[in-house]
């Protein structure tokens, strides 16, 4: 027998109810926990994000204490960013709405070499919900709780020596089960490192040096998690060269060279492959100089692979700085003055090309798509929205008055974009 509840206790159970129905919908946020987001191809499904606003209709501004490369991350009920504050590199937790939760200072910062365009917070953080893990170009890199306390810290700089590059460090780390995973790779001894998450230790390190033309070796790359077989692994490009580790002991399991048969020299490697499917996207070259390139190369194998698994190039397009976006089974492609190139990643032919309005600025940071619209953000601080997939379709042109360096950041229907002074959030 089922027994009646008692007036006060039904009257009590109808008020929770209610309360429950008027909480904010958006206690938890859709995750974006590195820096090219969960599927780590820049994009994500949905609807409802925003085509245009300006700096006045932002859903929130907050102030940021310094310029950063660096591009937020969410998790759950928490943004976390990297900045420069007097100095010092450190760390920021905001809630939703964009109110300062903690602070972490972490050493003393390394400032840019290149005022205009560099920073010395251009890798974006990574979080597993577990722990937020942080590298900056002083080499400071570090593991924080979630509630801001520091886990571990090494100063790479002081154990390996300063990092030899032209620009301003740019590598983000990638978190592959028990490892945070960080590529080192510089006119000097060059490697990639798993590092364990809960210790900071090293748990393997993979030597990279390849001899290349001057500044081939430079890498701002970051690594790529992919699956080799039923092994978790990590798609590194950089000097010429993509490689593939094991993600858990660091072993070479494929090689790929052939991207630079006439030895050009003087094209680092700053755009960040994607892979869509089975084939690996390689943005070749630099597009500021109209000299870039793209290759494609097929995942898997065994040891060298540059003469069976590079299944085709282009001179037509390319990019110098913007990494590409994997979305819906095609490759976008974000050039140096705003042409747009949507292909078919197994063949490299274009179904499309376009271009978001031209200006001297250029676009040195990485577009993003969102429930099926790109999002790319001019140097000059204008961000433009176009509807992307079948075709190309400008739907917004808004300008937010600073400088971006950083990629913009979709969820729940939102955009986080990082400029030199203010993080805003747009719905």
């Amino acid at each position: 027998m089922i027994a009646k509840l008692s007036t006060p206790v039904t009257s009590l159970l109808i008020v929770g109810g209610i309360f429950l129905l008027q909480l904010p919908q958006n206690l938890f946020a859709e995750n974006w926990p590195s820096w090219r987001g969960p599927s780590h191809q820049g994009s994500r499904a949905g609807d409802g994000y925003p085509e245009k606003w300006t700096p006045d209709s932002v859903l929130w501004k907050a102030k940021l204490p310094g310029k950063g490369a660096s591009c937020p991350i969410v998790w759950e009920d928490r943004i976390f960013v990297t900045t420069p504050e007097n100095g010092v590199d450190t760390v920021i937790a905001f809630d939703l709405e964009g109110k300062e939760i903690w602070k972490r200072a972490l050493g003393k910062e390394r400032p840019a070499k290149h005022k205009k365009l560099g920073t010395s917070s251009n890798a974006s953080p990574v979080t597993d919900g577990d722990g937020v893990y942080v590298y900056f170009k002083s080499g400071n890199f570090a593991a924080l709780e979630m509630d801001g306390k520091v886990r571990w810290q090494r100063n790479l700089s002081e154990e390996f020596g300063e990092q030899k590059l032209y620009w301003d460090q740019g590598s983000s780390p990638v978190i592959v089960g028990d490892l945070v995973i960080l590529p080192r790779l510089h006119a000097g001894d060059s490697w990639v490192a798993g590092f364990d998450k809960s210790s900071g230790d090293i748990k393997w390190k993979q030597e990279r040096n390849y001899k290349v033309p001057a500044e081939n070796d430079n890498g701002y790359t970051t690594p790529i998690p992919i699956k080799h077989g039923d092994r978790d692994a990590v798609l590194v490009w950089c000097s010429d060269h993509v490689t593939t580790y094991a993600a858990d002991d660091g072993e070479l399991l494929w090689s790929s060279g052939g991207f630079n048969p006439k030895g050009n020299k003087l094209w680092p490697p700053i755009a960040t492959p994607v892979v869509s499917g089975e084939v690996a996207v390689i943005p070749v070259g630099r597009d500021d100089r109209k000299q870039a390139e793209v290759h494609a190369v097929r995942l898997g194998g065994e040891g060298d692979v540059s003469d069976t698994h590079n299944i085709w190039q282009t001179k037509d397009f390319g990019v110098f700085v913007a990494s590409p976006i994997a979305f819906d089974g095609r490759v976008y492609l974000l050039r140096h003055k705003g042409g747009v190139v949507c292909l078919d990643p197994e063949t490299g032919k274009p179904h499309w090309e376009a271009d978001f309005p031209r200006a001297a600025d250029a676009y040195y940071a990485s577009p993003v798509i969102a429930g099926g619209i790109m999002y790319a953000a001019r140097e000059d601080g204008v961000v433009f929205a176009a509807r992307v997939g079948e075709k190309f379709e400008l739907l917004g042109e808004s300008q937010l008055g600073e400088q971006i360096l950083a990629s913009p950041v979709p969820f729940d229907g939102r955009l986080l974009i990082r400029g030199a002074e203010h993080l805003y959030c747009v719905d």
